[in-house]
C-alpha cells in the first residue's frame, strides 16, 4: 500500500487515474514487461503506464493527458501482431483497447455493424450466426485478434483472395486524433466526398490516431461451399497449379499452401487427413451458386491433374471442412514441435513467380543451415516463410536475420512488396527505402505529420528514421492465438 501511495506522487499517473480509475491504470513492473512485447520477435523499449479505457471519451482523455505531459502513446489490442507494431519505444503511455469489446449496433438491412476496437474478430461472426451474414476478413489468429488490430494492419486471411482485406470491409471509423479531437472518417451511406481519409487510416498501424468505433460491412453467407484438399509430390507443382487456376479465370474464396514440414507438424493435432508423405498440400475453397461451384471444382481438379496432383479430395461435410481449416489455422502453434524460436516474414510477390521464389527461399534456408516452414496465402502471392531455430545456439539469431533479409530482397527483386497483411512496424522499417523512393517516403511522412505533427502516436514505426528502437530477440514461448 505504501509503495502505491509513493507512486501516486507521479503527476502523470495521478492524471490518468483521475481520467479512468485506479483499477484500469497500472505501472506495475510485471504489466509493463507483458505490454512491452507483442507476437513478433521484435524488442524495443519498455512500456510506460498502461491504461484500459472503455469508450471513446476515455481514450480521448488518455490522449489529451499524453499531450499535456508531452508523452508518446501506443495503442494496443490483443498483441497478436507479428511485425512489432505495438512494441513500445521510449516509455510511452500504452492505451490498451481490450476492454472496448462491445458490439454496439448491427443493422442487418444495411449490412453494417458498429463495433468497438477490442471486439475479437471471430466473436463478431459468431454473433451473426443465423442472420445469413458474416464478417469476411479472417486472419488465422481470428480467435484472438481484435477488429482494431485488423484495421491497424489492414489484415487479410485465407478468404481475402475473393473478399478482400480489411480495408474493403470498413465503411467508417470514429477516431481520436493525436490532438485528442474526435472525428468520423468515412460514412455508412455510400462514399464520402473528397479525399478518402478512412482508407488512409486503415493500415496506418496506429500512427495516425486511435480508432474507437468501427463500422464494418457484413458479407452474405454463400449458398454453397466446396473445400478441396490437393496434395503434391513437389511444392513447385502446387505453386504452378495456383498460378494456372487464377490465369484460367477462376477466383476461389481461398487458396492456401502448406509444405511438408508444416503438414507433419499440424496433422497430429488437426487430424484433417493431410498426407504426411506429400511435399505440399493445397487447400482450395470455392463458394457461390451450386452450378458455379461445381464448374469451378472441375476446372481446379483438371488443372491440378495436369500439374501432377496425387489426390483431389473434397470435404464431404461441414465437420470435415472445419478439420481441414483447423490444420491450416493451427499451423503456428505447431512450430514448437520443430524448434523453440521462429522468425516469420510477410511479403507479397507476383503469382507467376511463386514457384521460382519458393525454391529460392529453400535455397536461402539451406545456405544458412536453417529449417524453413512454408505456409501462405498462395492465391494472392502472400508468402509467409517461417524460419524456425534455437536462439540459444551461438550465432543463430544473426544467421536468421541475414536469411530473412535475403528473403525480403528476393521478394522485392521479382516485383513484390514488403507486406501483405502484417504491417511494417519495427521489423521492416529498415527495408522501406528498398521499396519506396525518397520522394515516396517524404510524401508518406508529410501525410503522417498532417495527422500527428508532434509525432506522438505510435512513433518510431513504419517509416525509417535513421535509427530504430527495435531489434530481433528470442521468444521463450509462442504467444497464444498468434498466426497469419
Amino acid at each position: 500500500m505504501r509503495k502505491r501511495h509513493q507512486k501516486l506522487k507521479d503527476p502523470l499517473l495521478k492524471a490518468l487515474i483521475r481520467a479512468l480509475d485506479e483499477n484500469r491504470v497500472t505501472d506495475g513492473a510485471s504489466a509493463r514487461r507483458i505490454y512491452s512485447k507483442d507476437g513478433s520477435v521484435m524488442e524495443g523499449g519498455r512500456a510506460g503506464i498502461i491504461c484500459f479505457p472503455e469508450d471513446t471519451s476515455e481514450v480521448a482523455a488518455c490522449v489529451s493527458i499524453a499531450k499535456e505531459f508531452d508523452r508518446e502513446f501506443v495503442t494496443r489490442g490483443a498483441g497478436t501482431g507479428l511485425a512489432g507494431g505495438s512494441v513500445p519505444c521510449n516509455d510511452p503511455i500504452m492505451i490498451v483497447t481490450t476492454r472496448m469489446n462491445k458490439i454496439i449496433d448491427v443493422d442487418l438491412k444495411k449490412r453494417i455493424a458498429w463495433v468497438q476496437p477490442g471486439v475479437v474478430n471471430l466473436d463478431l461472426s459468431n454473433s451473426l450466426k443465423g442472420t445469413g451474414l458474416h464478417f469476411a476478413p479472417d486472419p488465422s489468429s481470428q480467435q484472438a485478434c481484435t477488429i482494431g488490430g485488423n484495421v491497424a494492419n489492414n489484415s487479410g486471411g485465407p478468404h481475402c483472395l475473393a473478399y478482400g482485406v480489411t480495408n474493403s470491409h470498413v465503411a467508417a471509423l470514429e477516431v481520436v486524433l493525436p490532438d485528442a479531437s474526435i472525428v468520423q472518417l468515412g460514412t455508412i451511406e455510400g462514399e464520402a466526398g473528397g479525399y478518402d481519409l478512412r482508407g488512409v487510416f486503415v493500415g496506418g498501424e496506429g500512427t495516425l490516431g486511435v480508432a474507437t468505433l468501427i463500422a464494418v460491412r457484413l458479407t452474405e453467407d454463400p449458398p454453397e461451399i466446396a473445400t478441396l484438399l490437393l496434395d503434391f509430390s513437389k511444392i513447385t507443382d502446387a505453386a504452378e497449379t495456383v498460378s494456372q487456376i487464377i490465369a484460367n479465370g477462376v477466383l476461389p474464396a481461398a487458396l492456401e499452401l502448406m509444405d511438408r514440414n508444416v503438414v507433419a507438424a499440424v496433422e497430429p493435432f488437426a487430424k484433417a487427413g493431410y498426407p504426411l508423405d506429400a511435399e505440399a498440400v493445397l487447400i482450395a475453397e470455392v463458394d457461390g451458386l451450386p452450378e458455379g461451384v461445381s464448374h469451378e471444382v472441375n476446372i481446379i481438379s483438371e488443372i491440378a491433374k495436369n500439374n501432377g496432383v496425387r489426390e483431389v479430395r473434397m470435404a464431404a461435410n461441414e465437420e470435415e471442412r472445419e478439420r481441414i481449416w483447423k490444420g491450416r489455422k493451427s499451423a503456428f502453434g505447431a512450430i514448437a514441435k520443430i524448434q523453440p524460436d521462429y522468425y516469420l516474414h510477410d511479403t507479397v510477390i507476383p503469382r507467376g513467380r511463386l514457384a521460382e521464389v519458393i525454391q529460392k527461399v529453400y535455397e536461402i534456408a539451406e545456405k544458412y543451415g536453417l529449417t524453413v516452414m512454408n505456409v501462405f496465402h498462395a492465391g494472392d502471392g502472400n508468402l509467409h516463410p517461417l524460419l524456425v531455430f534455437d536462439a540459444r545456439l551461438p550465432g543463430t539469431l544473426e544467421k536468421v536475420q541475414r536469411a530473412g533479409e535475403e528473403i525480403v530482397r528476393i521478394s522485392l527483386e521479382v516485383g513484390g512488396v514488403l507486406s501483405g497483411e502484417h504491417g511494417i512496424g519495427l521489423e521492416k522499417q529498415r527495408f522501406m527505402s528498398q521499396q519506396f523512393s525518397e520522394c515516396d517516403l517524404e510524401a508518406q511522412d508529410a501525410l503522417r505529420r498532417s495527422f500527428d505533427p508532434e509525432n506522438r502516436s505510435n512513433p518510431h514505426k513504419v517509416l525509417p528514421t535513421g535509427s530504430s528502437c527495435g531489434e530481433m530477440s528470442s521468444l521463450n514461448e509462442i504467444p497464444e492465438g498468434v498466426w497469419i
